[in-house]
């Protein structure tokens, strides 16, 4: 346990470091180590809003900046180790159906992006999201980090290469003598060689050791000079700041577009928190977790700033629980992870040279790690177990944190009233439950 005369006092007064059993070295690995496995976010987020007509260039910096100042405000103002980001998959329906299938202006969708902010930020002021995560039963609360640690794992196995597409069955074993998934096994086996043997900062040794092995062995280039790693213009907002269209989103009727950004946004959101406020142990013994109107007011401020600063909705990073699982518990892990960000602007390229199958054993890792409440949900009463393997399994089949959410709401709700237990539904669950039912018939 560090005592506070180990850190700074000022470190010590706002992040409560003693408290938290941890020290200034473990929180600043920690955020290394969730950086880099979420600095892929940095090149494909970019990428997917210039499919929807918006400068790449404003793109990475409006990326870097939405990062960077809303998980410095979640490690600041809430104390967790959480990094936020533009979302996975609402990046992809901004892009792919608001733009392109409605053929909306980027500006006028950024609007709607807005309007979820203000409607998030108006649900917290009220309540309701916190009364949300209440109402979710403690089997479904377990259920969730499970489904997130499978999904993670998921995530992993195909960025290594391990597992690949198949017409026939969907997914196979993919060629585990190829150069690129052979070294990404051999730093899943090294991480966890060091797990084993309790070495501190083993998943972000790891991520190293991989890196390095691919630049010797050819497999990912290698920076010949200072010039190849710094990059001389820094990328500007000019573009995109201020140019969200809410008018436009309006006009257009914004009912459909901010209901399925909300609804996903929201449950996606609550799913991850969920998930990684446990592994943290943010949990209190009744259910609450520490801090939860800050994190989710600061997630309803950095949904309406992703719009001001000009990119999709922001939202908290499962792979935070790489840097959890490497004992980060307080902001300072975010705070490290913000400032990376901000460094990042400077140093993109040299982010670009750790490769995705050096970052993927990571989260297989992290999948394991957060599979440990597997045993304590409770599989033998089916109105229960039903509920729970659904949650669990519809996420990495699915892709989607608030698919396993809807699924295990629906069907715990359909299965309580069935087993004529429907006193245990309570009214949120009944509302959360048809919102999912609603937003499924909306998406078609």
């Amino acid at each position: 346990m560090s005592s506070s005369t180990s850190n700074p006092e000022i470190l010590e007064k706002i992040f409560h470091l003693s408290e938290k059993k941890t020290s200034v070295h473990t929180e600043l690995l920690a955020g290394m180590t969730t950086f880099i496995s979420l600095a892929y976010i940095l090149f494909v987020n970019p990428n997917i809003l210039a499919d929807a007509g918006i400068p790449k260039e404003a793109a990475v910096a409006s990326t870097i900046f939405t990062a960077s100042i809303t998980t410095a405000m979640m490690g600041i103002v809430a104390n967790y180790p959480v990094a936020l980001a533009p979302s996975m998959g609402l990046n992809a329906f901004f892009t792919y159906y608001v733009v392109g299938t409605l053929h909306l202006p980027w500006q006028v969708a950024l609007g709607a992006v807005f309007f979820s902010g203000v409607f998030f930020f108006l649900m917290t002021l009220g309540g309701i999201r916190q009364a949300i995560i209440k109402s979710v039963p403690a089997n479904l609360k377990r259920a969730i980090g499970v489904g997130i640690g499978l999904f993670i794992a998921f995530i992993g196995m195909k960025g290594t290469g391990i597992i690949v597409p198949d017409k026939a069955t969907y997914l196979t074993l993919g060629h585990i003598t190829e150069p690129t998934t052979l070294l990404s096994i051999c730093g899943l086996l090294l991480t966890g060689m060091l797990m084993v043997r309790g070495v501190k900062g083993a998943i972000l040794i790891g991520i190293f050791a991989i890196t390095l092995a691919s630049m010797l062995l050819g497999l990912s280039p290698v920076p010949h000079s200072i010039a190849d790693i710094m990059s001389l213009s820094l990328p500007s907002v000019s573009e995109t700041f201020g140019a969200f269209d809410i008018r436009g989103a309006w006009e257009f009727g914004i009912f459909s577009i901010v209901f399925t950004f909300t609804v996903v946004e929201l449950f996606d959101n609550i799913g991850t928190l969920i998930g990684l406020t446990t592994k943290a142990g943010m949990v209190k013994e009744n259910g609450d977790i520490e801090n939860i109107d800050k994190a989710l007011t600061i997630d309803a401020i950095g949904t309406m700033m992703s719009a001001i600063f000009g990119t999709s909705t922001v939202g908290s990073y499962i792979e935070s629980a790489s840097g959890i699982a490497e004992g980060g518990r307080t902001g300072l892990t975010a705070v490290t992870v913000s400032a990376l960000f901000i460094v990042s602007l400077i140093f993109a390229p040299l982010i670009g040279l750790v490769p995705v199958f050096a970052t993927s054993p990571s989260l297989i890792i992290v999948g394991i790690l957060m599979m440990g409440d597997l045993a304590n949900i409770n599989f033998k009463d089916f109105d229960e177990a039903m509920p729970a393997f659904l949650t669990i399994l519809m996420m990495p089949l699915t892709s989607s944190i608030a698919n396993g959410f809807a699924f295990g709401f629906v069907t715990y709700t359909i299965m309580k009233v069935v087993a004529g237990k429907s006193k245990e539904v309570n009214i949120i669950m009944w509302i959360v439950s048809i919102a999912f039912l609603v937003n499924i018939a909306l998406r078609g």
